[in-house]
């Protein structure tokens, strides 16, 4: 059996092999991250928003990642519990809370960083520099369209 056959024959061909890379870059890089310390996906994709903002909402975090706000609500818990982030009540509006990253957080951060570039680099390897800057471009384009599209809301 050819393992590469699906890329040429699948009907949703650009769709399948984005979904394929991506696969191969983040399912290793999370199952590490499970392994050395002990964060499920939606944990450290709130440490990841948040290392990156000032102040976020919960919602917003499930905005950026696309994942759902339950998941992102129970890694709240659990990363407030472990002191990698803090919560305090939103001012204009009681039913939200201001998330913010504590400098211990931002540390898991940094060390968390290095596992996903490893595995971003052992997929992206073949590429030239030219051929970088190219995906990146194509890349951005389309979160960007993504990020902007009325389908980009998160469902409860």
């Amino acid at each position: 059996m050819d393992p590469t056959h699906i890329f040429d024959v699948v009907e949703f061909r650009d769709a399948y092999r984005i979904s394929y890379l991506a696969n191969a870059i983040v399912l290793p890089g999370y199952d590490a991250v499970t392994k050395e310390f002990g964060l499920i996906r939606g944990e450290y994709l709130l440490i990841l928003c948040l290392a990156h903002y000032t102040e976020l909402t919960a919602q917003e975090v499930a905005r950026l990642t696309r994942r759902p706000r339950n998941s992102i609500s129970r890694a709240v818990h659990r990363m407030v519990a472990e002191g990698h982030i803090e919560r305090t009540p939103d001012p204009d509006d009681g039913r939200q809370a201001r998330l913010t990253i504590t400098s211990a957080g931002r540390g898991l951060h940094k060390k968390i960083v290095e596992v996903f570039l490893r595995c971003q680099e052992e997929i992206l390897a073949p590429l030239t520099e030219t051929e970088r800057q190219v995906l990146n471009r194509l890349l951005d384009k389309l979160v960007r369209h993504t990020a902007n599209s009325s389908d980009a809301r998160i469902a409860s």
